[in-house]
């Protein structure tokens, strides 16, 4: 039995491989299917199921295509009403895989359809169980995204939860492995831990969910509160995965069309095209292409495009570091933006070379930023609010890139604004939204918040309110 994680940092998701006797199991597949295929190629394994723990609403699952190229069978959990050919197991239902079996445990909370996997190995022994959004290292799934007006609220979900976890999840042994469907960095939860594995038993101890004196009614209290809003494309992914989507070879087909300059413009004219520019911060900040937006390829890059571009099928263009062409495309696919229609052959240095427009972003350094703070007005911490509230420079006011598209009215045009986030990838996209948006006086702060601390800027820590425009 080989059981194998196969952790995307930038999504913090896991999905997972396991492999005997020449069958072999996906569960929770990101977009692109080569990783998974090669997997199983290089053990001579046949890809029998592709076990889904939900409908996922943070990226957009490939159980589609690699069900077609492998012929592997899709698995849902109970209640689960996909628009595709799909196995709905039962809930304690039993897959044979190989020597080793794999139980179906319905755990709703997180989704109705939410089922953990409970693999057996070749002694009948409970090894590990993958609980997808059910349950993480120390946390659990919210409950608040698939709500149905006039159906069923967040509390309720919450209250399946709690059932859940204590009839299916907490009577297993302490030494069972716990195989969750995200790490920390995930919106689909608030206090997961870095650790992407652990222990039943650990978990028993130390996960404020799983205390066994808490009652239903402290339980649904304690996970719904602190919850943010979702990023905007979590309820259109989770359609896609439910409903189907566009071949990954197509869109990678579309996505990676070569373009000249005279051609890129004139498609950005013609398509109304998004353009994103996904090089290194600095690189950008030097120059780039007026009216581009800035979503760094070498950070939280898709979570990012999923939060601030509402539309999914908007056409967009891109201009890419040589080389990244294709998983600029891949990365965007994950999160279901699926219309790129191309790139810029030969990136910014074609654009230059052209003799075309080109504009820059005005940067300060964390010291001369501290040397000229008592002249300084309008300076913004762009982190999230729970960041700004933990610790801060005092005098700052907090505007989340998070909420910048619905809160950029409050700023005024006509004046010069100082941007920070915690290092220095979230202010530059911020302050290339802002000058897409006609705002000419932006000043980036470089290494943000992790520089300043390094300065003698008062710090103002543990608010209980934010300071917000």
């Amino acid at each position: 039995m080989k059981v194998e994680q196969i952790y995307t940092g930038c999504l913090a998701e896991a999905a997972y491989y396991i492999e005997s006797k020449g069958e072999a199991v996906i569960i929770d597949p990101l977009r692109e299917t080569e990783p998974y295929t090669q997997r199983a190629a290089a053990d001579g394994a046949k890809i029998k199921y592709i076990l889904e723990t939900h409908f996922h609403a943070d990226f957009v699952s490939g159980h589609l295509d690699l069900a077609k190229k492998t012929g592997g069978t899709i698995v849902y959990g109970p209640t689960a009403q996909p628009n595709f050919d799909a196995h709905i197991a039962t809930d304690g239902e039993i897959l044979k895989v190989g020597d080793v079996t794999i139980q179906v445990l319905h755990t709703p909370g997180h989704t109705m359809e939410s089922s953990s996997f409970l693999l057996r190995d070749e002694n009948g022994k409970d090894y590990a169980v993958f609980t997808g959004d059910t349950l993480f290292l120390g946390d659990v799934g919210r409950p608040d995204l698939a709500i149905k007006q006039g159906e069923i609220t967040e509390a309720d979900l919450a209250g399946f939860l709690f059932d859940s976890l204590r009839t299916k999840i907490m009577p297993l042994a302490d030494e069972v492995i716990v195989y969750p469907g995200h790490g920390a960095g995930s919106a689909c939860g608030k206090k997961m831990s870095k650790d992407t594995w652990g222990y039943l038993g650990d978990q028993k101890k130390f996960n404020y969910a799983l205390r066994e004196d808490m009652t239903k009614e402290e339980f649904v209290k304690e996970v719904l509160t602190g919850l943010v809003a979702p990023p905007q494309y979590f309820p259109k992914n989770a359609v896609m995965n439910k409903m189907g989507y566009e071949s990954i070879d197509t869109v990678r087909e579309r996505g990676v069309q070569a373009l000249s300059v005279r051609a890129f413009k004139a498609a950005w004219a013609e398509e109304e095209a998004l353009v994103i520019d996904t090089r290194e911060p600095d690189a950008f900040t030097a120059g780039f292409i007026p009216g581009t937006i800035y979503f760094g390829l070498d950070n939280t890059f898709a979570p990012w495009v999923g939060t601030l571009i509402s539309d999914l099928k908007k056409p967009i263009l891109f201009i890419a570091e040589e080389g990244k062409e294709e998983e600029v495309v891949i990365r965007l696919s994950r999160v279901g933006y699926d219309n790129t229609v191309g790139f810029l052959e030969g990136g910014f240095d074609a654009w230059q070379k052209a003799g075309e427009e080109v504009d820059t972003i005005e940067e300060l350094t964390a010291t001369e930023f501290a040397e000229q703070f008592d002249n300084i007005e309008n300076a913004l911490d762009v982190r999230r609010a729970s960041e700004f509230n933990a610790e801060h420079i005092k005098g700052l006011v907090n505007f989340p890139l998070d909420f910048i598209n619905t809160k950029m009215n409050l700023l005024d045009r006509n004046k010069k604004y100082y941007l920070h986030c915690a290092g220095g990838y979230r202010s530059v996209i911020a302050a290339s939204i802002l000058k897409a948006r006609g705002f000419d006086q932006v000043v980036n702060i470089k290494g943000g918040y992790k520089a300043l601390t390094e300065t003698n800027l008062e710090r103002t820590e543990y608010v209980e309110q934010v300071t917000e425009l």
